[in-house]
């Protein structure tokens, strides 16, 4: 709110101006303005609603109202400025110049209003297609659990995978609709503040003021065109789609080639360490086959043997590259395969996770096969495993399971980091009323030349 113009005239509490005199050069209250209402010389003075700055409405040179405008100079001047340097100039009323330029800024107020508009409109376009995006994200996730839940379990790890790089990318689809709504929301509070401008000088009957701030104001405000500006939130559908299309296409295929190529390729000759063993295991003296006893036998307390959970590793551990080796399972209703880091705890009770250092998996009570993560994955298999397949890849960090006599693949650990040696894990298990006595047995592998 602007502060209140005072009389120039009052002595001492000075009283609000009613009107200000451009040929007195000052500014008069209701009462020391009689005189311009009342005298026939006085109501000849050009006079205006209160003004502090008074000085800008005089010219300066010839000390009288500005009440033309030269439109060659684009500048206020007196009447005795047309008689000298702007003689020659095109110069007309102030009036005349001030309805002429109010009308050209009510064509730019219209046009103002209209691009708020359009921002207005584009932010709502923004939310709706994040909203759908979002609606259609939902939906195609929900889809995918459907495919993914029909596949078998091997590509749960792949299917984890997807709906993280779904979710990254509408969380990265409503980032890029947040900045656009907030540049948007700033062009339209500018586009306001503009606005409010105009509406306000439209009705002024400062003429001054009006053609001092025109150039300002008529100006096209930085703002961008938005016309071809819009989100990608459909990204991630795509991406998903393709993907699950993809992996469907080609996991069978994949399947029935991939056991095949790491027996022959990357096949280890795996034997048992007796120093790992836990009392109980009973080891035939080829070290290719492990079952549990019924008696604890009188075994040094070597630093690498375990001393409660019933396992045993292999002798050779690996620190790089790619092997594979079979177990066979049959007969068994309890087992756990798979690999350990050098420094697995061996003594007391074993947790299997890899975050403790095992990556197995395990049967219990006959069918219940379980990922041994943390927590644990139950597993559906068509068919009970005879031999178990073990496949790592140091580097890629990644332990594979396969079942060998159904050439399909059971689970996978991915994204792993090793930093340790990794020694073949097998553990057959205690004897469960009776049961459960027959022995995992590493399987010999026949390469072809």
């Amino acid at each position: 709110m602007k502060p209140d113009v005072l009389c120039d005239a009052c002595t001492g509490v000075k009283s609000k101006a009613e009107k200000s005199c451009l040929d007195c050069g000052l500014t008069y209250c209701k009462s020391h303005l009689d005189p311009h209402n009342n005298v026939p010389k006085l109501k000849k003075h050009k006079l205006l609603n209160p003004v502090k700055n008074l000085e800008d409405y005089i010219c300066q040179k010839h000390e009288r109202p500005l009440e033309l405008f030269c439109r060659k100079d684009k500048m206020c001047v007196c009447q005795f400025c047309t008689e000298g340097e702007h003689k020659t100039h095109n110069t007309v009323p102030l009036e005349d110049e001030s309805r002429e330029k109010r009308t050209q800024l009510g064509k730019t107020q219209s046009e103002v209003q209209q691009m708020i508009q359009e921002r207005l409109k584009k932010i709502k376009d923004i939310r709706h297609s994040v909203e759908l995006g979002k609606t259609n994200t939902e939906k195609e996730i929900a889809d995918s659990v459907e495919v993914f839940g029909s596949l078998m379990c091997s590509i749960t790890r792949n299917q984890a995978e997807l709906l993280q790089v779904m979710e990254e990318k509408q969380k990265a689809a409503e980032r890029q609709a947040e900045g656009l709504i907030k540049d948007l929301e700033q062009e339209i509070t500018d586009l306001k503040r503009r606005d409010t401008e105009l509406e306000q000088l439209s009705h002024t009957e400062d003429h001054i003021h009006l053609l001092q701030m025109y150039p300002a104001l008529s100006s096209p405000l930085h703002t961008k065109n938005w016309t071809d500006i819009s989100t990608d939130t459909d990204l991630s559908i795509k991406t998903a789609s393709t993907v699950l299309s993809q992996l469907q296409k080609n996991l069978n295929k994949k399947l029935n080639l991939t056991i095949n190529i790491k027996s022959q390729q990357y096949s280890v000759d795996v034997t048992l360490d007796p120093d790992t063993a836990h009392p109980r295991l009973i080891l035939c003296n080829d070290g290719k086959q492990v079952s549990y006893g019924d008696a604890k036998q009188n075994l040094p307390d070597h630093p690498k043997r375990f001393d409660r959970c019933p396992v045993v590793l292999g002798k050779e551990g690996f620190s790089s590259g790619k092997f594979y080796y079979e177990v066979q399972v049959k007969g068994k209703t309890h087992w756990d395969v798979g690999v350990a880091r050098e420094s697995v705890n061996r003594k007391g009770q074993i947790t299997l996770s890899p975050q403790d250092g095992c990556w197995t998996v395990c049967l219990r009570n006959g069918n219940d096969y379980k990922a041994c993560d943390a927590p644990s994955i139950p597993l559906t298999l068509k068919e009970k495993p005879q031999t178990v397949g073990v496949f790592v890849d140091y580097e890629e960090g990644l332990v594979s399971f396969y079942d060998v006599e159904a050439r399909s693949h059971i689970y996978s650990f991915t994204g792993q980091s090793f930093t340790e040696k990794l020694y073949p894990y097998f553990s057959p298990f205690t004897s469960v009323k009776g049961t459960n006595s027959a022995p995992l047995i590493i399987s010999h592998i026949f390469k072809t030349e």
